[in-house]
């Protein structure tokens, strides 16, 4: 430490080094104490550290979304169809695939932060490491970087440091970012196309598509090693569809989706869609993590749960459609429900803050999620959009909710007197 502070730029002479200095000392050594004794306050965690634990309750969704994008690549291809069948081509594919868009995501989303934070003269805040954790895992594997990039940009800028930097922000930054791109560039992140990486498309016939990354350094060491390597003759083969299970029922109801996938499949998430939303169970072990550390609510992820429930129930009742008559049980098994509800609804600073306005915004994102998932003929999905609606109504909840609590306790005290 000593060494690091011996090296610190000057404030004056350079501040924006002073500034990016400041950032990762800050988040490596800050705070390096925690209190003792007989306080009720015993550790030091801060705002870098709640982050922190957030990343780790992501981990495993990165280890195994990276390896799906391979799975899912050579499914389409027709080779190594069991899972754990060419382990290392599946692997390295997957790593290739998501560095860039790790990398894109961090660099410029970070960028902004620390341009912000040298112009108006304070410390970085990495309100966008969490954020940054996120946008990679809501993307399809294939995302082109500078839409990527773009979307991030927008995010940043318009989401959060126009209204005043880290924790001022009254949208969620990463679904912000994903809904730039679901209504500027449609086709990148909606269809058939999107969800598996490295096709020139999912029509039979098409071509595999490896860089000479795949070819030039990776296939030379496989061969060294006795190993399979990438065939670039490989191509889709017959009858094969990059559809996710949410785009077959919409379109053709839950017998279409049991022609294609296992309840088995869609539960572990051994399917297309977005890098980090497909593993049910690594998510609500997330989720978990996240309980037990008290870095997000549980009232939040139950309300939501039952909300789902409950308009599933109805729209069951309701059976107008192929999309309607799914089994209310089974709409858990199909898309990002489970990734929205643990770590884009808990976001504790779009959220609602009262324990009364937790319960009533959890619910309603669930029942109007549900709603724009089965209704909506565009999208079959529908957590991003309740999400960022109810994030605008957070506020209003929680003011009526304290509303209320003051009305009660100004009754009791006209009782009293």
């Amino acid at each position: 430490m000593n060494f690091l502070h011996r090296i610190e730029p000057d404030k004056e002479k350079s501040p924006f080094l002073h500034t990016v200095f400041d950032g990762f000392f800050t988040f490596a050594f800050t705070p390096n104490t925690v209190t003792k004794g007989g306080v009720h306050i015993r550790d030091g965690m801060d705002l870098k550290r709640q982050m922190v634990q957030v990343v780790l309750a992501l981990s495993i969704l990165y280890i195994f979304g990276m390896y799906n994008i391979g799975h899912q690549h050579f499914i389409a291809l027709g080779e190594y169809p069991g899972f754990l069948q060419g382990f290392h081509l599946k692997l390295i594919y997957g790593l290739i695939q998501i560095i860039p868009i790790l990398v894109v995501t961090m660099a410029v989303g970070l960028g902004i932060e620390f341009y912000y934070a040298y112009r108006k003269g304070h410390g970085i805040e990495e309100g966008f490491l969490v954020s940054g954790a996120l946008i990679p895992l809501i993307m399809p594997p294939d995302i082109p970087l500078w839409i990527l990039a773009l979307s991030v940009v927008f995010a940043v800028i318009v989401g959060k440091e126009a209204f005043g930097g880290t924790g001022m922000n009254i949208l969620n930054i990463a679904l912000l970012s994903r809904v730039f791109i679901f209504f500027a560039y449609p086709t990148d992140i909606s269809g058939n196309e999107v969800w598996v990486s490295g096709l020139d498309s999912v029509a039979a016939g098409a071509a595999a598509e490896y860089g000479w990354i795949h070819l030039s350094v990776f296939n030379p060491l496989f061969e060294a090693l006795n190993l399979s390597g990438y065939n670039a003759a490989s191509t889709v083969v017959d009858g094969y569809t990059g559809a996710t299970p949410l785009g077959l029922a919409f379109q053709s109801g839950w017998e279409a989706v049991k022609e294609v996938y296992t309840d088995s499949q869609m539960l572990w998430g051994v399917i297309p869609g977005s890098i980090g939303e497909t593993s049910k169970p690594l998510i609500i072990l997330g989720a978990l993590y996240l309980v037990v550390t008290k870095i997000a609510d549980w009232r939040i992820m139950f309300s939501m749960v039952v909300g789902a429930a409950a308009m599933a129930l109805l729209l069951n009742v309701w059976g107008a459609t192929p999309f309607m008559q799914v089994p209310w049980y089974y709409q858990f098994y199909m898309g990002s429900f489970w990734f929205a509800m643990a770590f884009m609804a808990t976001d504790p600073v779009t959220a609602s803050g009262t324990q009364a306005g937790k319960w009533i915004y959890g619910f309603l994102i669930g029942f109007i999620g549900m709603i724009i998932r089965v209704m909506n003929p565009a999208y079959p999905e529908g957590w991003m959009l309740a999400i960022l609606f109810m994030n605008v109504f957070a506020p209003l909840i929680d003011y009526y909710v304290l509303q209320a609590n003051i009305n009660r306790r100004l009754k009791r005290a006209k009782v009293a007197a």
